[in-house]
C-alpha cells in the first residue's frame, strides 16, 4: 500500500480553503441592501414586558407612524433597525432601558407604475427587487405597436424632482447595455409610448 504524498495533498487542502474563503468572502460582499420602510408597510411594534405597548402600526402616506408615548415617528425610507433605535430612545424617557422589537408585517408600500402601449397597465406591488424588464412582464409585455425603444422610467427624488430615464427595450433584449434595466423603486412610473 503506498502512502499518499503529503505535500501534494496539502497543496491541495490549502488551494481549497483558499477557494471557500474566497467564496465566503464574495458572498458577503454581495450582501443585499437592508429593506427601507414605504408608506403603506404594516409594522408589528412590541415592547418587552410592555403589554400595553404592542400595535400594529400602518405607515401613513406622508412616511410617519405613530406610537404610544413615541408620537410621530419617520419611518418611510428608513431601515427598520433605525426606525427602532429612534422608538427606543423616544421610550427611554418613560420606560428604563427599553426593549423594542419591530417587523415588517405587510408590505404595501413597494408599488411601481406601468402605464401606456402594454397589454395590462397599472399599479404592482412588490416584495423583492424588481427591474423595469420585470416590471414590463408583470404588465404582460407590450403591444405590438409601442416604441420599445422610447420607454421612460420617471422617478421622483425626496424634493419631489421628477427626472426621466430612457431605456431601449431591444439594447437589453439583445444583452446589450444591461445597466438600463435599473432596479426600480416604489413610486417608479415606467412609460410604454
Amino acid at each position: 500500500m503506498r502512502r499518499p504524498n503529503t505535500v501534494i495533498f496539502h497543496r491541495y487542502a490549502l488551494a481549497l480553503l483558499l477557494t471557500l474563503c474566497a467564496h465566503i468572502g464574495l458572498v458577503q460582499a454581495d450582501e443585499p441592501e437592508p429593506y427601507r420602510i414605504q408608506p403603506g408597510d404594516v409594522l408589528m411594534v412590541s415592547v418587552w414586558k410592555e403589554e400595553a405597548l404592542m400595535a400594529e402600526v400602518l405607515v401613513r402616506p406622508d412616511g410617519g407612524m405613530s406610537f404610544p408615548l413615541v408620537g410621530d415617528v419617520r419611518a418611510s425610507g428608513r431601515t427598520v433597525e433605525e426606525v427602532r433605535a429612534q422608538v427606543n430612545e423616544r421610550l427611554s424617557k418613560f420606560i428604563p432601558d427599553p426593549s423594542v422589537t419591530i417587523a415588517v408585517k405587510q408590505i404595501g408600500g413597494n408599488r411601481v407604475y406601468v402605464i401606456g402601449k402594454v397589454n395590462r397597465p397599472g399599479e404592482f406591488t412588490f416584495s423583492r427587487p424588481l427591474d423595469v424588464m420585470q416590471a414590463l412582464s408583470m404588465a404582460g409585455g407590450a403591444t405590438s405597436f409601442a416604441s420599445l425603444d422610447d420607454i421612460q422610467i420617471l422617478r421622483r427624488d425626496d424634493n419631489g424632482k421628477q427626472s426621466a430615464r430612457r431605456f431601449r427595450y431591444s439594447e437589453v433584449e439583445r444583452g446589450r447595455s444591461l445597466d438600463q434595466n435599473i432596479l426600480l423603486k416604489s413610486g417608479d412610473t415606467v412609460v410604454v409610448p
